[in-house]
């Protein structure tokens, strides 16, 4: 008997300490309640692999494009090109760097390129290393006054935030090349050439210069007019629903590009809109506000096949100004960027260069 009551008496401890560990386990434990909802904070809603994430909650990491280099108002040690940030338009928000070639004398009017940046409408400023080292060679090549845009990116502000931007700075640059007043920018003031203003850009920012000349063909700048002097088109992006030319087929190709374009503009412009595929339509096409075009590409640009098309049908559209094209063979897509001071890269600059001169 007293061994009966010696296993009751162990058994009984035993329940009580279970008891005791389960009164002491968190009330949020898996054991009593189901698992709660994945945090909105880490759950992705979309990636571009190695340039932007977005979280579900509205955070952003970008991964390219975020380190940024000062100006250079003593000048580049490279080419002696100064340089400094300045807002072109209070109102809108929009500023610029520029960048002014030396030697130039009092007086002197040169050519202005008003340059827009690549990075997916998502990535990069002004301010970014290689679109600081471009610029700036740009300028010491032509040698032009140089306008560097900084403008909205997605997804913070979806298109046509972008484009809105690109159009408030091509009128503030315009208006500053003819202004003498005090409050005019003295860089554009005394040196910008307002009958020969350039667009130019590279990728996404090629993509915004074409859709600045066709805005500025319905919206007329008032003492301007409608038509710039040239656009420069490195490596455009553009895009459409079906394939071009030589354009992967592949449905898991195509899955990286088409739903890119879909989160840049939040679903308002389809794959076949005008502002990422031209070709859709020709009559708004064929009021290109420009006389002259340069499309630059590379062999190995993921929108080869749309630069050429782009080459190809811009005189069957209507447009009757003058095409320049200028292809790399070997190369991948806005090469000259990181390879700024290789022979293909030196190349493509003369051939930019050598437009902006003749504009």
């Amino acid at each position: 008997m007293p061994d009966l009551s010696r296993r009751v008496l162990c058994l009984a401890l035993l329940v009580a300490a279970l008891a005791a560990l389960l009164l002491r386990l968190p009330i949020r434990s898996h054991l009593l309640k189901p698992r709660a909802a994945m945090d909105p904070d880490s759950e992705v809603e979309f990636e571009l692999q190695g340039v932007m994430r977005m979280y579900k909650s509205g955070r952003v990491e970008r991964f390219d494009g975020t380190e940024t280099v000062p100006p250079s108002p003593d000048g580049d040690p490279a080419n002696g090109v100064t340089s400094k940030d300045v807002v072109l338009d209070p109102a809108a928000g929009v500023s610029a760097r520029l960048y002014l070639p030396p030697g130039v004398e009092p007086g002197k009017r040169l050519p202005v390129v008003v340059f827009f940046h690549g990075g997916a409408f998502m990535v990069h400023t002004a301010a970014s290393p290689l679109y600081h080292i471009y610029a700036a060679s740009l300028a010491a090549a032509v040698p032009a006054l140089v306008v560097s845009v900084d403008y909205r990116l997605a997804p913070e502000h979806r298109l046509p935030a972008a484009y809105d931007d690109a159009f408030a700075a091509l009128k503030a640059v315009v208006a500053a090349c003819r202004a003498d007043g005090a409050e005019a920018e003295p860089w554009l003031a005394a040196h910008g050439d307002a009958s020969r203003v350039v667009l130019a850009g590279d990728s996404a920012g090629a993509n915004m210069a074409h859709n600045a000349a066709i805005r500025l063909r319905k919206e007329p700048i008032d003492g301007y007019g409608d038509t710039v002097s040239g656009i420069v088109l490195l490596h455009p992006y553009f895009w459409g629903k079906e394939p071009l030319g030589a354009e992967p087929t592949d449905p898991g190709y195509r899955a990286i590009f088409d739903p890119t374009w879909e989160f840049i503009c939040g679903g308002k412009f389809g794959l076949d809109h005008p502002y990422i595929n031209p070709m859709a339509a020709p009559e708004e096409w064929r009021q290109l506000g420009c006389r002259r075009v340069l499309v630059t590409t590379a062999e190995q640009c993921w929108f080869v096949e749309r630069a050429r098309a782009y080459a190809e049908e811009i005189k069957k559209c209507g447009w009757d100004g003058e095409l320049e094209f200028y292809e790399t063979k070997g190369e991948e897509h806005v090469f000259f960027l990181p390879k700024h001071g290789s022979d293909n890269a030196v190349k493509e600059l003369a051939v930019v260069a050598d437009f902006v001169r003749r504009c």
